[in-house]
């Protein structure tokens, strides 16, 4: 027999319960935590998507506003359909790469771009796009009601109209996201 071959003693056992260690109220709060934030996540993935498709539509819209004939007027020629324009393909861009984050963390865990100011820069951006959407899309507006109080209504003030509310719409979207977004940076220890 070898006597450097010491007898140990048998593993403790550790009690999970009410007695011991984390109760059945503790898992059932990181359950109902995680829970929650899968709900958030999902609902900021879905107002992302609807940002994306909205800007994408809005801009899509005004770009091909062009009209042919003596009067030939297009887009291009007053500066709120541009502005309008711009900061809709802008949004179209930001809430593209923010979806494919999303679904990127979903799927693995893990952001694409992980640094510590994050959740600034989401929560500013989504704010000043929110505020850019509105100002862009109030000015085109104007510009529309300009032109049909003084020259009448016509296909090409029909489609402003249609891309000035889907920019309106994008902007609601844009909204709600900001408020996720200050949720998140709140709460950004926990997701």
């Amino acid at each position: 027999m070898n006597r450097a071959v010491r007898e140990e003693a048998a593993p403790s056992v550790r009690k999970v319960g009410p007695e011991g260690g984390r109760s059945g109220a503790a898992v059932g709060s990181i359950l109902r935590r995680s829970g929650k934030e899968d709900m958030v996540r999902l609902a900021e993935l879905c107002f992302r998507i609807g940002e994306l498709v909205l800007c994408l539509i809005s801009f899509s819209v005004m770009a091909a506003d062009k009209t042919q004939g003596w009067s030939g007027d297009s887009f291009d020629r007053y500066k709120e359909y541009r502005y309008c324009l711009s900061v809709n393909v802008i949004g179209f861009a930001y809430s593209a790469f923010q979806a494919y984050d999303l679904g990127y963390y979903m799927g693995t865990g893990k952001h694409v771009i992980r640094h510590h100011l994050r959740w600034h820069f989401n929560f500013f951006t989504d704010q000043a796009l929110s505020y850019l959407l509105i100002s862009a899309s109030s000015s085109a507006a104007t510009r529309v009601d300009d032109w049909q109080s003084n020259w009448g209504k016509d296909e090409f003030t029909v489609m402003a109209t249609a891309s000035i509310a889907m920019s309106f719409l994008a902007f609601v979207a844009f909204a709600a996201s900001s408020v996720i977004s200050g949720y998140n940076f709140c709460n950004r220890e926990s997701i």
